[in-house]
């Protein structure tokens, strides 16, 4: 499912976001400033974050309202009795972070912009949730981030094309879990 993690560092403190606990990658974030928070976007992905909350001596925020002290707001994308996700915008840096939503892994058949919508989300896209926002830099758990102007252009095209790009996603998913 090709996972990802991001570190956001804001002020000198960094907030941790879905993290799996990858040696390498934590190495990295511990030299980027004071670590703030554990952030939790979906309620299922629990991936590390208890444990590097708990090793770090800061607080796991799964599913937040808000975050204090930080510079993000956050956006409920989905809420039902089988998904609940929220996501992150920070407008001073135009950064929106989503944790499945949306995806540019093969799994989520991403169009020529490079991002495409969950499976499970295609035929409902979140457009009233996300459609509003401009990022200059689109962080996803799954798959690698998209920054410039494509990173609007790739959520705009996911959001736009989901539906009619269901048959193909449909058909099109289990090779690509195979896959990789």
């Amino acid at each position: 499912m090709a996972r990802a993690s991001h570190a956001l560092l804001a002020d000198g403190r960094v907030w941790i976001i879905d993290p799996v606990d990858d040696p390498e990658a934590m190495a990295e974030v511990a030299g980027l400033g004071e670590p703030a928070a554990v952030v939790q976007l979906l309620d299922r992905h629990n991936r590390d974050c208890r444990e590097v909350a708990e090793r770090l001596g800061v607080d796991l925020l799964r599913l937040p309202e808000a975050i204090e002290g930080s510079p993000f707001e956050v956006i409920d994308v989905v809420d039902s009795g089988i998904w609940k996700e929220k996501a992150l915008w920070w407008q001073e840096e135009q950064v929106l972070v989503v944790a499945e939503a949306v995806g540019t892994n093969r799994f989520y058949r991403p169009g020529s912009a490079g991002a495409g919508i969950h499976l499970g989300l295609r035929l409902a896209p979140p457009k009233g949730a996300l459609a509003s926002y401009l990022p200059q830099h689109l962080l996803m758990g799954h798959g690698g981030p998209i920054h410039g102007h494509q990173a609007t252009e790739a959520l705009q095209q996911a959001m736009d094309r989901s539906r009619r790009d269901f048959p193909a996603a449909l058909f099109g998913a289990p090779a690509a879990f195979l896959k990789g």
